[in-house]
């Protein structure tokens, strides 16, 4: 069983990544970091081995190289992975955003094969 968060520069996706952390310690679990597909592998894996020697030291951390479909990705590597959570980012909406989720979000929380955690900033 894993954890799988998406690897995000947002303020949502730091948000989500420091929860998926906090997850993956308590649970005692692997945290599959997938990454957004838009940025070059190399500047996420400089990222990731900060996060490995910080809040992410002695956990089992795994970087996977996403496609540019954040939630196809997500989707995909917790269902190869097993996962018993993916942890999602939100970020705040306008009184009329509020009735429309947003596709990719809704799209995982409608497909994903686990639970899925929604955190916000």
């Amino acid at each position: 069983m894993t954890i799988v968060v998406g690897h995000l520069a947002t303020p949502e996706g730091q948000e989500a990544l420091r929860t998926a952390v906090s997850e993956s310690r308590e649970r005692k679990a692997p945290l599959v970091v997938v990454t957004s597909g838009k940025r070059p592998l190399d500047e996420c894996q400089a990222e990731l081995d900060e996060l490995r020697s910080g809040p992410a030291a002695g956990l089992d951390v795994r970087l996977e190289e996403g496609t540019g479909d954040l939630a196809e990705d997500l989707i995909r590597t917790a269902t190869s992975t097993g996962a018993e959570l993916i942890v999602i980012g939100l970020r705040k909406r306008s009184p009329v955003g509020k009735l429309i989720l947003g596709a990719g979000a809704q799209r995982i929380l409608v497909e994903a094969p686990c639970p899925v955690l929604a955190v916000k900033v």
